[in-house]
């Protein structure tokens, strides 16, 4: 199989069809669609494809024949059927001032109706977009097809303007309403974006939307498949290691039988031939980070989150769970389902080593506020555990803590409580991108953090201390006789025992042996 163009920040259908870029088939499902009900609704994180899919729908129902040849749906459409297209994009704009997004929206309701060449005589947003879905209607004979990508933008743009936010909400509302209300002349309607806003907040006057984030047939609608990997993409992979591309991208889950991989980040290493952090760079989680501060949410915490179909859609400007905000923006996805008494429960975790490992750079980056004493800091860490040196690790443990701004603590709660302590801790190696493992279960307790590293294995206790040099920490280490656990690896095992003094805050006992 020859090499194609890798279609990257492409999301023009018909660009990567006539242009023999690499395409993964996603027609079935659409068929799955229209074989179904009639308006959808779809939440992904961002640079998932999304755009490209509401650009095929868009094709399919102007019925572009030509572009679907050799595709799953080519053989079972009358491709003389064609619909009229209404797509609105919020990819674009200027929402964060009062009255920007009014301005946005005309706008884009003007140019649409100067391209079907139809005058309105109304005022409003809503009644232009009725009248637009009216007179398209009645000119063609045929119902009207309407496409909305980034719907939610708008809102998202401004949640640091909550007012603005609000109202951007509000406004919003009213502008989908038209949807259901101009229901006889919509053949078929999709509304996608990152969040997942609660149905009273945004969607209450358009509740016969049919959510499909988290339906399993779905689940890979957006996103490619270690099969598409292996097939339309096998002439890219000769020279890369496959194991380090899943541990790198692969893992975001919506209910499916199948994780899957961002397209911006397979498309990124295709072209690069190296591993990076593609898609995490794309964006910075500034307002993210913030909101887990405020919070108090421990970073440690993130891979352990829990939450219900109700927690993960409850994402509102006045009530933004950290849950819901960490899975909705692919920070977190899901990693085990369990259906007690008839309700649905899923464990969180990060997708991948991609996010883990940026997360907790950016995380830190927050703590730090200076990025070359970070960068030292993580680079020291990783020759430290090289060498074994644990004296050299005591100090390097301290520098961590010493590095973060007084001022910080000042303003910031979070430093009181003990998990503050072990998420600094713990971001540092989760930063380099090491193999460990968090509260992880024995038969004696929860161990605080396990490490594997060049042939060692290290577990680590940390105690929020009093009074320095009690031995708590290690003390509890061998009661618990956690290194039990890990004797069937045959490799070396040191209990590294670390006491935090809420009054320095900082390390005041740093104590090593091995079990």
């Amino acid at each position: 199989m020859a090499r194609r163009r890798l279609p990257i920040g492409i999301q023009t259908f018909r660009t990567i069809r006539e242009e023999g870029c690499y395409y993964v088939d996603k027609t079935p499902f659409i068929r799955r669609l229209l074989d179904g009900g009639k308006h959808y609704f779809l939440s992904r994180p961002r640079r998932f494809g999304k755009s490209l899919f509401l650009d095929t729908l868009k094709e399919l129902f102007e019925g572009n024949e030509s572009l679907f040849e050799g595709l799953a749906i080519h053989g079972d459409r009358d491709w003389s059927v064609r619909h009229p297209v209404v797509r609105l994009s919020f990819g674009s704009g200027h929402f964060t001032e009062p009255g920007g997004l009014r301005t946005e929206v005309a706008d884009r309701l003007r140019t649409l109706e100067d391209a079907a060449a139809i005058v309105t005589r109304h005022e409003s947003a809503p009644a232009r977009f009725r009248h637009l879905l009216e007179a398209l209607h009645e000119r063609t004979g045929r119902r009207v097809v309407v496409l909305v990508d980034e719907y939610d933008k708008p809102i998202l743009d401004a949640l640091e303007a909550p007012e603005v936010a609000r109202a951007n909400r509000d406004y919003l509302r009213g502008l989908y309403a038209v949807v259901k209300d101009s229901d006889a002349h919509i053949r078929f309607s999709f509304l996608t974006g990152v969040s997942k806003f609660s149905k009273v907040s945004l969607f209450s006057g358009l509740n016969n939307l049919t959510d499909i984030t988290l339906n399993p047939h779905y689940s890979a609608v957006c996103g490619y498949t270690e099969a598409d990997l292996d097939t339309v993409f096998a002439p890219e992979l000769p020279g890369l290691d496959r194991d380090a591309i899943r541990e790198w991208y692969n893992g975001y889950n919506w209910r499916g039988t199948e994780k899957v991989y961002n397209p911006f980040d397979i498309l990124l290493l295709f072209d690069t031939r190296e591993f990076g952090a593609w898609w995490f760079e794309t964006g910075t989680p500034v307002f993210l980070v913030e909101v887990l501060f405020e919070r108090q949410v421990s970073s440690v915490a993130l891979d352990e989150m829990v939450g219900t179909n109700a927690l993960l859609s409850a994402f509102d400007v006045d009530d933004i769970a950290p849950e819901a905000l960490l899975f909705q923006t692919g920070y977190l996805t899901i990693a085990e389902e369990e259906n007690r008494g008839g309700r649905v429960r899923y464990r969180l975790g990060y997708p991948n080593r991609e996010v883990r490992q940026s997360l907790h750079e950016f995380l830190l980056g927050h703590l730090v506020r200076d990025t070359s004493r970070q960068e030292a800091n993580s680079g020291r860490l990783y020759d430290l555990l090289e060498a074994n040196d644990f004296d050299g690790l005591k100090t390097l443990f301290h520098s961590f803590y010493a590095s973060i701004p007084y001022e910080w603590y000042t303003h910031n709660d979070i430093a009181r409580y003990e998990g503050y302590y072990a998420s600094v801790f713990y971001s540092y190696f989760a930063g380099l991108g090491l193999d460990i493992t968090v509260e992880d279960s024995t038969s004696h307790g929860r161990l605080d953090m396990a490490l594997r590293f060049n042939g060692h294995v290290y577990l680590f206790e940390l105690k929020v201390v009093e009074m320095a040099g009690e031995g708590a920490a290690m003390a509890q280490l061998k009661a618990r006789g956690y290194a039990e656990k890990y004797r069937s690896r045959g490799e070396p095992i040191h209990l590294v025992g670390v006491e935090f003094s809420r009054e320095t805050r900082n390390v005041v006992a740093f104590q090593v042996e091995l079990a």
